[in-house]
C-alpha cells in the first residue's frame, strides 16, 4: 500500500508564497511521473504541473512563470513552489503519483493523496 500526503495548504495573500510538499510512503520499487492536481469550487479538477523522474516538467500555462515543481527521488517527495500567488489559484490541491512495485513496466500504478486546501484571499 502506498499513501501520498500533501501538506503546506493554508490561507495566503495575493502576490505571497506557499510551498506544498507530498512525500510518498510504503514500499515501492519506484516512483516515475509525478503530478500536481488542483480543484476548485465549480470547475473541473486540473493538471498545475507534472514531473518525470529525470526532472522533465510540464506547466498548465496559467502557472508558468510563478509555480516551480521540484522532486526528492531519494526521499520519495515532490514539492510545488507557488509565488505570485491569486485568488485564482484557490483549490484543493492533490499530489499523484505512478509507483511501481516491481521493474516491470505494467506494474504501474496511480495513487492519489488527499488533498491540501490553498485559500488565497485579495
Amino acid at each position: 500500500q502506498v499513501q501520498l500526503v500533501e501538506s503546506g495548504g493554508c490561507l495566503g495573500q495575493a502576490g505571497g508564497s506557499l510551498v506544498l510538499s507530498c512525500p510518498a510512503f510504503g514500499s515501492f520499487f519506484s516512483i516515475n511521473t509525478m503530478s500536481w492536481y488542483r480543484w476548485a469550487p465549480g470547475k473541473q479538477r486540473e493538471l498545475v504541473v507534472s514531473i518525470s523522474r529525470g526532472g522533465s516538467t510540464n506547466y498548465d500555462d496559467s502557472v508558468k512563470g510563478r509555480f516551480t515543481i521540484s522532486r526528492d527521488n531519494a526521499k520519495n517527495m515532490v514539492y510545488l513552489q507557488m509565488n505570485s500567488l491569486k485568488p485564482e489559484d484557490t483549490a484543493v490541491y492533490y499530489c499523484n503519483a505512478q509507483v511501481y512495485t516491481t521493474a516491470r513496466p505494467w506494474d504501474g500504478v496511480l495513487y492519489w493523496g488527499k488533498g491540501t486546501l490553498v485559500t488565497v484571499s485579495s
